[in-house]
């Protein structure tokens, strides 16, 4: 019988590289609009970057080699017209949560020249101590299981774990909840938000796990703020759900795609060779400023 740890050994999760521009309490496009004023915070304009599912270590058809593709996501991340001022990683950044997997990934990540906030996927916590070689790395300042909170340019930004106790769906858990709801209590409700995770915060397709199972306890935390921005990875593909002033975004992959909600068997799908790049690649995120619906435009890494 396949256990979980072998059953996620062939399996691959994937996200991908997505940019964000940041202006008026809401993400903005470029040209960048000026910044206006809230309760919390001037809100300066910036941009920001969301890669997922890197999956440094897999091996396997569609893509035997995503160290490769990571770079050329990179590459399309460098010839941005404006430099973001970091980048997100939504988890999954290696395979099997090998030393030598992390290792590679760092030294491809490191090119990018740019901060880089993580925030773990359930790949990253195969090692012995169930996610502790993530936390060694990318976790020194975090809290608990390795949430944590920034403010960047007016905007506050939350990284959550939905994968310490994945099993079938995601699971935040009531230390993380509890952590959560002081770290949103003294945020005036004009403040813009964005929380990313790996898993979604919403179901996508339960049969799968593709959810969390206490992310709307989450939720009735961030409903009072009038821009939520809710980012993960995990699926492989773009999917988006828009609920008052929530927006929640998945993203597409650095590596492969997977297949739609329901089509067949989650996984990497299969895909020709050279078909690979048109499936992956970057995703510009553009919004009007004092608006909450996103204009996405993808940008494969070969064709389109």
């Amino acid at each position: 019988m396949t256990n979980r740890r072998d059953f996620l050994g062939c399996m691959a999760w994937a996200g991908t590289g997505v940019l964000w521009t940041v202006a008026g309490g809401v993400a903005s496009s470029i040209p960048l609009e000026a910044a206006a004023a809230t309760k919390a915070a001037k809100v300066q304009p910036f941009s920001f970057v969301q890669i997922s599912d890197t999956h440094i270590g897999f091996s396997k058809p569609p893509n035997p080699d995503p160290k490769a593709t990571l770079g050329e996501a990179l590459a399309k991340i460098a010839a941005l017209p404006q430099k973001p001022a970091f980048i997100l990683h939504t988890g999954d950044i290696t395979q099997l949560s090998k030393p030598s997997e992390f290792d590679d990934a760092d030294q491809i990540l490191k090119g990018a020249g740019l901060p880089i906030f993580f925030s773990p996927g359930e790949h990253d916590m195969l090692d012995p101590g169930r996610g502790q070689a993530f936390l060694d790395r990318y976790g020194k300042d975090a809290k608990g299981d390795g949430w944590y909170a920034f403010d960047h340019g007016g905007v506050h930004f939350v990284s959550l774990v939905t994968v310490k106790s994945f099993e079938a769906m995601g699971h935040l858990g009531e230390a993380q909840l509890a952590w959560l709801k002081d770290d949103l209590e003294a945020r005036p409700a004009s403040q813009p938000i964005v929380v990313f995770t790996h898993m979604p915060l919403w179901t996508v397709y339960q049969p799968w796990g593709w959810g969390t199972d206490d992310a709307e306890q989450a939720m009735t935390l961030l409903r009072r703020f009038g821009s939520v921005t809710v980012l993960n990875g995990h699926i492989h593909q773009v999917q988006q759900k828009v609920e008052g002033n929530l927006t929640f975004h998945t993203a597409r992959s650095t590596a492969f795609p997977q297949p739609a909600p329901g089509m067949g068997s989650p996984g990497p799908m299969p895909i020709a060779p050279d078909q690979l790049r048109t499936a992956i690649g970057i995703r510009s995120i553009n919004v009007v400023k004092g608006a909450h619906s996103l204009a996405l435009v993808d940008a494969p890494l070969a064709g389109g």
